[in-house]
């Protein structure tokens, strides 16, 4: 049995800076019809960068959640942008590490029953200590944290953020 199903119609509810809302008409495999709500996204790049044993970790307040969340450097592609360079380009901004190259690992759907959002996932290569050049909204401090310590705050339920946890245990 082929699961494809078929936009029949699309039908775009809001358009932002970060997401835009779809709720769409769909054709089912059976022949009947559904609606499938969606969340646009342009995806992101996540780098894990690790020194001498340790991990670079950065600490944000997140919105959503109302807390403050560990999380690799990351961020949201822009348009046109090689996914590769945004990973270069957020660790040096959250994290001041300016890396040589990046090498991908994988990449990681977060929430498939809802968003198309990608989320690539590489490994920094090549580290140059230079300087944070957060956005003018952006607000979190940057640490590096020994491997140890990072398997001890997972077990302990401190590191939350999906993408983080992928990460990190693909390198622990």
């Amino acid at each position: 049995m082929q699961f494809k199903e078929k936009t029949e119609q699309i039908n775009y509810v809001y358009k932002g800076k970060i997401i835009n809302v779809r709720k769409d008409n769909a054709i089912l495999p059976n022949g009947s019809s559904a609606i499938r709500e969606m969340v646009e996204h342009s995806g992101g790049s996540a780098v894990i960068c690790e020194k001498d044993g340790k991990i670079l970790l950065v600490k944000q307040f997140r919105y959503p959640y109302g807390e403050e969340l560990w999380e690799i450097p990351a961020g949201k592609l822009n348009v046109g942008e090689d996914p590769a360079q945004t990973a270069i380009r957020e660790l040096e901004e959250e994290g001041g590490i300016k890396a040589e190259k990046v090498v991908k690992l994988f990449d990681v759907y977060p929430t498939p029953a809802y968003t198309n959002e990608i989320i690539r996932i590489y490994r920094a290569e090549g580290l140059t200590e230079t300087k944070m050049h957060l956005d003018e909204d952006e607000f979190l401090c940057a640490k590096w944290i020994e491997k140890d310590k990072i398997k001890k705050m997972i077990s302990q339920g401190k590191i939350k953020d999906a993408k983080t946890l992928i990460a990190l245990l693909s390198v622990l």
